[in-house]
């Protein structure tokens, strides 16, 4: 078992400057206050999101939702997970430092002030939740799309970021349901209801959300032991880890063919499903044989492609197969 080392305690800060190399504190532009603030949200995490949402909503609608609703949902959702992923830039700062991969984000990197991450993080999921409870018609679908996007955002901050994250290697096989969310976001957006469908569509993701990030701890492992964070290769093995992908992958794909019994999606999607499916098992097992690095980096970037294409799929299924 690798030797967990704690995570320094975050230092001073200082908002809106930026160290020089002789230490002497620099004004930043208002270009790259706009850059740190945009970077707090993580843009590129927000966008996989969304497309889980709009699945939600398509396979609701059975069809093509209303433009404005996607609208709403779109800009309530990303304000919401914008500002979670702010909050977490403050809670984790001090772990961020220690990782190659995160040191230089705008709070661990001293660019902006933990305070002003945390009362932007909070001001953006107020937008979202007023945006959704009041724009998003009938008032019973917004109310419940407005709690299940906050839901979202207390569970990512509170149980995975806070509690599970630093403590258990499972962190992210419970935390994950926080990301799993969305399309139960755009089901209920949709139809004021929560219905098997939409519970299909939240365990797809909360199954896929394992493998992505335990590849992806493969990857940077080194990080994670310099940070003291207890992911999955940190505390037990690289080749259980490959393992538990597999399985996982196996399990996801099972999960995604067993979703095709139900009339809410028809053969495109099938068909998607089983040609998604099999290069992901494909991928998990040659990683399980040999961990190379080249390996489980092609099983994280596939597992990125594998879930946007997916709930692609359902979109079109929901549009086409009547």
């Amino acid at each position: 078992m690798a030797r967990m080392t704690p995570p320094r305690q975050p230092d001073a800060e200082t908002p809106g400057t930026a160290a020089t190399s002789v230490g002497t504190p620099e004004r930043a532009s208002p270009a790259a206050v706009v850059r740190d603030y945009v970077s707090l949200t993580k843009p590129k995490i927000i966008s996989l999101l969304l497309v889980t949402a709009a699945g939600g909503m398509f396979l609701a609608e059975q069809g093509l939702p209303s433009l404005t609703l996607l609208a709403w949902v779109w800009i309530g959702g990303a304000l919401a997970s914008g500002g979670a992923n702010a909050i977490n830039h403050q809670i984790d700062r001090d772990i961020d430092r220690e990782m190659r991969r995160t040191q230089s984000r705008p709070v661990a990197g001293r660019r902006v002030a933990p305070r002003y991450a945390l009362a932007f993080g909070i001001a953006l999921n107020i937008a979202a939740f007023v945006i959704m409870a009041t724009l998003i018609r009938p008032w019973t679908a917004g109310l419940l799309a407005a709690g299940l996007t906050l839901l979202a955002t207390l569970f990512y901050v509170f149980v995975y970021t806070l509690w599970l994250k630093r403590s258990t290697p499972n962190n992210i096989v419970i935390g994950g349901a926080a990301g799993a969310i969305p399309p139960l976001v755009g089901w209920a957006a949709v139809t004021g209801s929560l219905d098997l469908p939409a519970v299909y569509l939240f365990a797809i993701v909360f199954f896929w959300t394992p493998p992505h990030f335990w590849a992806l701890s493969l990857l940077i492992q080194t990080d994670y032991e310099r940070a003291g964070v207890p992911m999955l290769p940190v505390v037990s093995s690289r080749r259980q880890t490959t393992l538990h992908i597999f399985l996982y992958s196996i399990a996801l794909t099972g999960l995604t063919l067993m979703f095709a019994l139900l009339p809410a999606v028809g053969w495109i999607y099938l068909g998607a499903a089983a040609l998604l499916g099999a290069p992901f098992i494909w991928l998990a097992w040659r990683l399980w044989r040999n961990d190379a690095r080249g390996r489980a980096k092609a099983a994280y970037l596939y597992s990125l492609a594998y879930l946007a294409l997916l709930f692609v799929a359902i979109m079109v299924d929901s549009v086409v197969t009547v």
